[in-house]
């Protein structure tokens, strides 16, 4: 499991670090794989209009596709609703 964050590599460590994330996160401060998967998008802040990040998840499969992606990710609760899918598609592959 990876994360991949526009932020500086100085700074995901610290992210890291302070809320002891079970996976790496990568950065991506040029945006290349952050536009690459269309992320990049339109957003309102404080009643300004910038682009930003918009926090999605994707479940890539061994094949190297894209099997599923949740987007709008709020992450109160994100970790069971990923496991939940993840359970269910073994499942259909069993």
């Amino acid at each position: 499991m990876l994360g991949v964050s526009p932020d500086e590599p100085k700074a995901l460590k610290k992210f890291e670090e302070k809320y002891g994330l079970p996976f790496t996160l990568l950065g991506d401060a040029d945006k290349k794989v952050c536009t690459a998967y269309g992320v990049i998008q339109e957003k309102n802040m404080y009643g300004k209009k910038v682009m930003g990040v918009a926090r999605t998840t994707f479940i890539i499969g061994p094949d190297g596709k894209i099997k599923h992606i949740f987007p709008k990710v709020k992450p109160e609760g994100h970790a069971d609703e990923v496991l939940a899918y993840l359970k269910e598609a073994a499942k259909g592959a069993a």
